[in-house]
C-alpha cells in the first residue's frame, strides 16, 4: 500500500531523481573500495545515460504519438514554453513503467527544438541512436569500476574512448545544429541556458572526464585510476 501510494504522490523529476540515487548508491555500496570524484561522476553519469538512453528508444519507437502531442502542446503553449516544460516535469506519474509519459518528455522539448518532433532531422537520429548503442558501454563501465579484476583493461579503454567521444561529439554538433539554425532566436538567455545548454552539456562535461579516464586506463595497462 506504502509504495502504491507513494508512486501515485511521483512526479517525473522525483522519478529521475529517484533512479538516479539509487542506482548510484548500489553501485557505490559493491564497490571494492571507497570512490573517488572520477568514478563518482561516471557512476552518476553513465546511470543518467542509461535512463535517458531509454527515453531516447522511446523517442523512436513512439515518434508518432510525439508529433500528436507536440501538436497539442505548441497550440497550448506557443509563446509560454517554460510552462509547458514546468507543467511536464511537475505532472503526476502514477505508473514509472508507461512509456507514454517518457514519451512527452520528447514533445515538450520539441517547443524549444522541433527537429525532435521530425524523424528526418539530425537530432532525432543522434538520440535515437545513443539510445541503440550507448546502454551496454555503460553498464561494462559500471561494471569495472565494480569488478576492475574481472575485465579487461584495453577493452574497458577502448570501449570508453569509443562511447564518450560519441557523447561529445554528438552534443557538440547538435549545439551547432541548434544556433546555426536559429532555433535559439526568440527565447531568453535563461531559457536557452537552463533547458538546452544545461540538459545537452552534461553529455559534454562528464564525457570528457570519460574520455580522460580511458586514455589513462590504456596507458596504464590497468584500472587503477579508480581506485584512487
Amino acid at each position: 500500500l506504502i509504495p502504491t501510494f507513494a508512486m501515485a504522490l511521483l512526479n517525473l523529476i522525483g522519478a529521475i531523481i529517484t533512479w538516479l540515487v539509487v542506482t548510484t548508491s548500489v553501485a557505490i555500496l559493491l564497490l571494492p573500495h571507497t570512490p573517488n570524484a572520477a568514478v563518482f561522476s561516471l557512476l552518476f553519469f553513465n546511470n543518467l545515460n542509461i535512463l535517458i538512453a531509454i527515453c531516447e528508444i522511446i523517442l523512436g519507437l513512439r515518434i508518432k504519438t510525439i508529433q500528436e502531442d507536440y501538436k497539442v502542446l505548441l497550440e497550448k503553449y506557443k509563446g509560454k514554453e517554460i510552462q509547458g516544460v514546468l507543467s511536464y516535469l511537475f505532472m503526476p506519474l502514477p505508473n514509472v513503467f508507461d512509456s507514454r509519459p517518457w514519451s512527452q518528455m520528447w514533445s515538450t522539448y520539441s517547443l524549444y527544438d522541433p527537429s525532435y518532433q521530425n524523424n528526418e532531422s539530425f537530432g532525432f537520429f543522434i538520440d535515437f541512436g545513443n539510445g541503440m548503442s550507448t546502454i551496454p558501454p555503460s553498464l561494462l563501465w559500471n561494471f569495472a569500476m565494480i569488478r576492475p579484476d574481472a575485465v579487461s583493461p584495453l577493452l574497458v579503454g577502448c570501449v570508453g574512448i569509443a562511447t564518450y567521444w560519441q557523447f561529445m561529439y554528438g552534443a557538440l554538433i547538435y549545439f551547432l545544429s541548434f544556433f546555426f539554425n536559429n532555433r535559439h532566436k526568440g527565447r531568453t538567455v535563461a531559457e536557452i541556458a537552463g533547458f538546452v545548454g544545461f540538459t545537452n552539456g552534461i553529455w559534454i562535461v562528464f564525457p570528457i572526464l570519460g574520455i580522460y579516464a580511458s586514455v589513462k586506463i590504456l596507458a596504464d595497462g590497468n584500472l587503477s585510476i579508480f581506485e584512487h
